[in-house]
């Protein structure tokens, strides 16, 4: 195979992901990353302009994916806006899973929310929710108008800030398979939407005795 036809974006990303697993560190410099792993350095230029830019969209790739696989089972017409959220973040934390030793050496201890890392997957995920047909949602529909009429914008950031919640729980969490981060997810989720419903106080109930048990355990 021709070496231009070797390198591709997913190649650089497996290539990258394996020397900082291996290594500890990202590689001392472009050219030298391309010279071990026999690709020309501006082969790696048409795909990135540094390692940071590599890093920035791993997390957004893999949110691209789990959108394209959640799609699959997305596109019936009986399925609700919450149920097609509810499965791409299952399927993106899956990926995550997947891969977590590499995302949480990207990650280290920086919030998910840094610039440093989330542009790019705060513009894929915004334009996600865009997606979802709020008008349809029948949580919202017997929501009062000023919840019903919230702004676009405003809506957007809130699901962001949930995804960022999520992963931050995610990062610490110890449970078999994560399994604590499925309930996170699902709990938070169902919050959010049941607060614009009739019983949002048991919803709240329920969220507090599972972050205050998880508290209590680490403390």
């Amino acid at each position: 195979m021709e070496k231009e036809n070797f390198i591709t974006e997913e190649k650089i990303f497996e290539l990258y992901g394996d020397y900082i697993l291996n290594h500890g560190e990202r590689p001392k410099n472009v050219y030298r990353f391309t010279k071990d792993n026999e690709f020309e350095e501006r082969d790696f230029y048409h795909y990135f302009s540094s390692f940071e830019q590599i890093e920035k969209q791993m997390l957004d790739s893999l949110f691209r994916k789990s959108v394209e696989l959640a799609a699959e089972i997305n596109n019936t017409e009986d399925i609700t806006p919450k149920e097609k959220l509810l499965n791409v973040y299952f399927i993106f934390f899956e990926n995550l899973t997947m891969n977590r030793s590499l995302v949480l050496m990207i990650l280290g201890n920086d919030k998910i929310h840094s610039a440093k890392i989330s542009a790019p997957l705060k513009e894929t995920y915004k334009n996600y929710i865009r997606t979802l047909d709020f008008k349809d949602w029948e949580i919202i529909n017997k929501a009062k108008t000023d919840i019903r009429n919230f702004h676009e914008k405003s809506r957007e950031e809130i699901f962001w800030a949930h995804l960022v919640s999520s992963i931050e729980f995610w990062k610490k969490d110890t449970s078999p398979s994560f399994e604590k981060t499925d309930i996170f997810i699902e709990k938070t989720l169902d919050t959010g939407f049941e607060l614009m419903d009739n019983e949002p106080l048991r919803k709240m109930a329920d969220l507090g005795k599972f972050l205050w048990k998880e508290k209590f355990r680490k403390s």
